[in-house]
């Protein structure tokens, strides 16, 4: 399927590993010009490497996004370079565990400033690019914004936020023809995934108990699988698609835990 993203210029915050790194692969790909964006340089330099020698046209931004000036400079640094900005992925985040028990309330803040404040910031910046070419935004969320963790409430809320700036986006962006989607991940194997199990003293067996609520398949979603809803929601494709929140979990979140 041609999903007419040649030549596109696609900005993915955490851009170097993981589901991020999956979504540049996924538009080079497409032919369309990834523009990582990470401060884990060294990540992202592999990365970068890695696409340039298949013949991707791509580019490496190192940034810190927790101040809304690091997140101006990033967009000015795309447009310099490129001239244009097509689409924004917002992915950057993590789940830090800044819990209502056991975290202060300065904690909760800086959990929100390294979990949603720059899907904010990002956007803003990026809206005067996107109107000229009615370009697209992907904000990836969480499971946690639906279901809970417990012992996360900076993440949970900051995923919850953003897929209430999803649809706000969507209605606001109307005018300008630019359309705003979510995708929401449950459970997926990334390097940050994979930290997170390591805080289990077997961190197989509780892999094992998590992989058997899956419905679909008794597995993980990949992170090529996320990249290819977030390829496919900037696309002409889905060129009447916007305000939405797009599942990719195997069922995991909606099916009857009966199956499981």
């Amino acid at each position: 399927m041609n999903l007419q993203l040649r030549d596109k210029v696609v900005l993915i915050t955490g851009g170097a590993k993981g589901i991020g790194a999956a979504t540049a692969q996924a538009l080079g790909q497409e032919g369309a010009i990834p523009v990582i964006v990470d401060r884990d340089t060294e990540a992202g330099e592999r990365l970068r490497t890695e696409l340039c020698g298949s013949g991707v046209r791509c580019s490496l931004i190192s940034a810190e996004l927790t101040s809304a000036e690091g997140c101006s400079r990033t967009i000015e640094q795309t447009v310099k370079e490129f001239g244009q900005l097509d689409a924004l992925i917002n992915n950057a985040g993590v789940n830090d565990r800044i819990g209502l028990e056991h975290g202060s309330p300065e904690q909760y803040v800086a959990s929100l400033e390294r979990n949603l404040l720059h899907y904010f910031n990002m956007a803003h910046y990026a809206l005067p690019h996107l109107k000229r070419c009615k370009g697209s935004i992907v904000n990836i969320s969480s499971k946690t914004a639906v279901t809970g963790q417990g012992g996360t409430s900076g993440y949970a809320s900051a995923k919850g936020a953003i897929l209430a700036l999803t649809r706000e986006w969507a209605v606001e962006l109307l005018p300008y023809g630019i359309r705003v989607n979510a995708v929401v991940p449950s459970e997926v194997m990334t390097p940050l995934y994979r930290q997170w199990l390591n805080t289990f003293p077997n961190p197989e067996e509780k892999l094992k108990t998590i992989v058997s609520k899956i419905p679909l398949d008794k597995r993980m979603t990949s992170a090529d699988e996320i990249a290819a809803m977030v390829v496919f929601l900037i696309s002409a494709k889905a060129s009447h698609i916007t305000g939405q929140h797009l599942f990719v979990d195997g069922g995991y979140v909606h099916l009857d835990r009966a199956l499981t």
